[in-house]
């Protein structure tokens, strides 16, 4: 049986504490940059086009995180609003990251006068990677788990059997990110790939959130099960408007 009891630190530097959280997401940020980059190059664009990418797009992705977590868990901070600012003591939500991450995109997109969608299909299954890597980090930090369970997989917490909740969201996403690296090599329609990134992503997540026990809520509604609502919708959505174009029609050649 698994025990959530680790130390959240690897290591210190001039007595400030790095958490292993931080070094799981960045790790699963750099791994997925660099599928990105191969699949950026490949359809002719530069090898720098993906940090240009992550310059843009991760400030916005952690501002839009934390400001997710903080507006539906605003008992904890509005008598003290400084915490707000307190990013080491946790508290960040995926949905609130990409929705921030896809309009800072969308903008830059406009910019480089590169559709949207072109660059979401590169990216989507690098995403899925950096979820499934980054989930990790949840375990490390004794967080994302779910209710009382007696099956043989489940961890300890608190010297309660639980759903092992961050694994199960772990192994979807990576296998999200298997099935679009594989399906990507049919040459796909276009938007196909954003498309079924949402569709599957938000299956996964509405079934995964209703065993947390820590979930976002609006009233009886858990936040994230409504985001991925949002997100099936929106996936099938992609998947009908796009399902007449190849890929042969967005491939850009030397633009960035």
């Amino acid at each position: 049986m698994l025990d959530f009891k680790i130390d959240r630190v690897a290591f210190s530097i001039f007595g400030i504490d790095v958490y292993w959280y931080a070094i799981i997401i960045i790790t699963g940020i750099l791994i997925g940059a660099k599928f990105a980059q191969k699949e950026f190059s490949r359809r002719g664009f530069s090898e720098d086009f993906i940090y240009d990418i992550l310059f843009v797009t991760l400030p916005f992705a952690i501002v839009g995180a934390r400001l997710w977590y903080v507006v539906f868990e605003w008992d904890l901070y509005k008598n003290n609003p400084i915490e707000i600012l307190n990013f080491r003591a946790g508290g960040l939500a995926i949905h609130g990251g990409i929705l921030f991450a896809i309009i800072a995109l969308y903008f830059y997109s406009k910019k480089k006068e590169i559709p949207l969608i072109d660059i979401t299909d590169v990216m989507v299954p690098s995403l899925a990677l950096g979820q499934a890597i980054g989930r990790w980090g949840n375990f490390v930090n004794g967080e994302a788990h779910g209710s009382a369970t007696n099956l043989p997989w489940a961890i300890l917490v608190d010297g309660v059997r639980v759903h092992p909740t961050f694994l199960y969201e772990s192994i979807g996403d990576f296998l999200i990110f298997l099935f679009l690296i594989n399906y990507r090599k049919k040459e796909p329609a276009k938007g196909k790939q954003t498309a079924i990134y949402f569709m599957a992503y938000g299956v996964l997540r509405f079934f995964v959130e209703a065993l947390r026990t820590d979930s976002l809520m609006i009233g009886p509604i858990r936040m994230a099960q409504f985001t991925s609502v949002i997100y099936l919708i929106l996936g099938i959505y992609l998947f009908v408007r796009y399902k007449h174009l190849n890929m042969g029609q967005f491939i850009k050649k030397n633009r960035c």
